[in-house]
């Protein structure tokens, strides 16, 4: 396709935006009018299935497939991070050398550690009655273990974080959430449909499947960015050229020193 072509295909799919978004602009409900109707049905929604948090109502009960969809997304990138940043045959892993932390970083990230991963847990298992859930509360769960490799060093960090059970849980939030929907099937119900019992307003156990899929987006999103960040952080660690530390000699080529098969990492 030439350059031409592609300049008329953008300018056809541009003006066609264009003439789709100002028309839903001018379709907008004026400023200062009631609220708009889909927001109140959702607060409906939401406290007659006893959830407190419209959001995680909306999120896990009103459009739980749609996030199935956002956790997919998700699983498939760690998966795609996994297989592309795997150690090839001839790279070799060195244990990396103690790094030297300023104590009042270390006493700062020490005491900030057990805070931050009881705040990322407790937004997971509050998702359904306050702000928060299974997304951010994972998120923060996952950041708060690497306060550890600011804190000591790497080492320290991958005495805490088996990446082999963390993979396993990714996969088992992966696989809860789609379970919870076919457990809803049998049930003679639709796909993902709150059919477990909805408890009482502003508990723990209320909104029914809201907690349990929050659950479950929580152990995938926390063990998926550790996973994430784990393959990241060994790139720091490899050795890639085969003859470093067997003593054989060091291809030089023409690229000042590094051989074909050696790739810069930091």
């Amino acid at each position: 396709m030439s350059a031409r072509v592609r300049l008329w295909v953008f300018l056809v799919g541009a003006a066609g935006f264009a003439a789709l978004f100002a028309a839903a602009c001018f379709d907008l409900p004026a400023f200062g009018t009631v609220p708009h109707p889909y927001g109140a049905r959702a607060v409906r929604a939401a406290l007659s299935h006893h959830t407190s948090n419209v959001i995680a109502s909306v999120t896990f009960d009103l459009r739980a497939f749609d996030t199935l969809g956002e956790e997919t997304i998700l699983f498939s990138a760690v998966l795609g991070t996994v297989v592309l940043l795997r150690q090839a045959r001839d790279e070799h892993r060195k244990d990396p050398e103690p790094a030297v932390v300023h104590p009042r970083v270390r006493r700062f990230a020490l005491l900030t550690l057990p805070l931050a991963l009881l705040v990322g847990l407790y937004v997971i298992a509050h998702g359904q009655v306050s702000p928060g859930g299974g997304f951010q509360g994972g998120v923060v769960a996952a950041t708060a273990l690497h306060l550890l490799y600011i804190a000591a060093d790497y080492r320290a960090l991958e005495r805490v974080r088996p990446l082999t059970l963390y993979e396993i849980g990714e996969a088992a939030g992966e696989a809860a959430y789609v379970i919870t929907g076919l457990a809803a099937v049998l049930a003679g119900s639709a796909f993902l449909a709150n059919v477990l019992p909805f408890g009482t307003l502003a508990t723990l156990s209320s909104g029914g499947t809201v907690p349990v899929l929050n659950a479950a987006v929580g152990l995938e999103v926390t063990s998926g960015i550790v996973v994430l960040l784990a393959r990241f952080l060994d790139q720091a660690v490899e050795i890639e050229e085969p003859g470093e530390d067997d003593g054989s000699p060091r291809d030089s080529g023409d690229n000042g020193g590094n051989g074909d098969g050696e790739r810069e990492r930091a």
